[in-house]
């Protein structure tokens, strides 16, 4: 572990941990900074450390020991109790514990890299709970309950930021499809715009402090740049993880259907979810799929104990090894033509414990199209691991779309809940 701070050129900083009372000494630099790492115990606390410099002691108290994770993103990341999230209203009660802290990071932009930030970590509790990240929250607590370890969760996020302010200025602008692109944002009164502003004063305080991953729950303000958005947030990922000087996993939530006007065949949104599938292809990353918690008049879906968990069952399994938690729904493999029935296969990751509907009703928003390109609604079936559909206007089917518009709420999932990824089969321009 990292620990670092400021004092007078020359001066000598000790330090004393308490999970072990050993002490150890850093000298300041002529810039009068210091840092020092120390050896910590896999999990565990409270302990004290003491700060000692000419004769002066700081005692950061309470000190837990454990996994920490970097919360960010958008409004859907920043939503809390206190913006009239419903679900942590049934945690008031009981959600006091020493083994969840949250550290919230002040909204606030710099032209330059900050070395500093005005928060401090405090304890879960009933008060301290309302105005954190609910999605942040429900993560935590399903690891803190699955692998019985302290859980420090960071929520560095703002409502309707674009992903270029949370990466670093020279990582956009020396890029010149991803500077042409940044170009394209809209100034608005309530956020900021121009690359590196959020990632400058809200991620860069606390590179030196070892995380053990991020999650991300971002995107409805970049959909008019979908073509760029997986360059962007893929450049975006290289760079926090330069910073870090690791490759930490990086778990992100498919943003869920919303629909702005009437048109309910519109799929601009659907091909920006296409786009956050192409991240998955990046090295040590995860996507929550949340087509059915989703509500298409709003682009807040108020269900955030569903992304916050599914978020935490991808964790588990990719970066604590617990492989028997599914963390996946139904994806697509291959599918077949016999006549005008078609026959979707699904990859055996998302099919294990089995395939349903939620309600269970048929599966929903399946579509097909013959040479015409002209999709219909598909009845559909679910037949043992696989979906058998067809529509009575199309003779000749050729390709299949599922959920593949603006605002569809899905019903399909497997027996553990999960929702199926939304496909197209074609690759057409409508």
């Amino acid at each position: 572990m990292a620990l670092w701070g400021w004092a007078g050129p020359g001066e000598k900083v000790f330090v004393t941990t308490g999970w072990d009372n050993k002490s150890d000494s850093v000298k300041v630099s002529n810039g009068a900074r210091w840092k020092l790492k120390v050896k910590t115990p896999a999990a565990g606390g409270p302990f004290n450390i003491n700060i000692t410099t000419r004769g002066k002691t700081i005692t950061l108290q309470n000190v837990m020991i454990g996994e920490v994770w970097v919360c960010s993103g958008q409004s859907n990341m920043e939503w809390s109790y206190n913006n009239g999230e419903k679900d942590t209203r049934n945690e008031l009660a009981g959600c006091a514990t020493n083994n969840i802290h949250f550290l919230n990071i002040p909204k606030t932009t710099a032209d330059a890299p900050q070395d500093d930030i005005k928060a401090e970590w405090t304890a879960c509790d009933s008060i301290t709970i309302k105005g954190f990240s609910a999605v942040g929250y429900f993560f935590g607590k399903k690891l803190q309950q699955q692998l019985n370890v302290p859980i420090g969760l960071i929520n560095s996020s703002w409502g309707g930021t674009p992903a270029e302010v949370w990466a670093p200025e020279e990582a956009v602008t020396t890029e010149p499809v991803l500077k042409a692109a940044a170009a394209k944002l809209t100034p608005a009164a309530w956020w900021p715009h121009q690359p590196g502003l959020a990632y400058n004063a809200m991620i860069a305080p606390f590179v030196s402090y070892n995380i053990a991953g991020a999650i991300w729950y971002q995107g409805e303000s970049n959909t008019n740049t979908n073509d760029t958005y997986s360059k962007l947030l893929g450049t975006m990922i290289g760079a926090w993880r330069t910073a870090w000087k690791k490759d930490f996993p990086f778990y992100y939530v498919q943003i869920a259907p919303y629909l702005e006007g009437n048109d309910s065949t519109k799929y601009g949104t659907a091909l920006f979810r296409e786009t956050q599938q192409e991240l998955l292809k990046i090295k040590n990353t995860g996507m929550a799929v949340t087509m059915d918690v989703g509500e298409t008049r709003s682009v807040h879906p108020r269900d955030k104990r569903s992304v916050g968990e599914r978020l935490a069952y991808i964790a588990l399994n990719k970066t604590y090894g617990l492989h028997n938690v599914d963390y996946e729904g139904p994806q697509i493999s291959h599918f077949r033509i016999d006549g005008n029935v078609v026959t979707l296969f699904f990859k055996a990751d998302g099919t294990k414990p089995g395939l349903t509907t939620k309600d269970g009703k048929a599966p929903q928003h399946f579509y097909v199209a013959g040479d015409d390109h002209i999709f219909y609604p598909a009845d559909a079936k679910i037949v043992g691991d696989n979906v058998v559909l067809g529509s009575e206007h199309v003779d000749k089917p050729v390709a299949v779309r599922y959920a593949f518009t603006d605002g569809p709420v899905t019903n399909f999932e497997n027996k553990d809940g999960l929702p199926a990824l939304p496909f197209r089969t074609d690759e057409w321009k409508k």
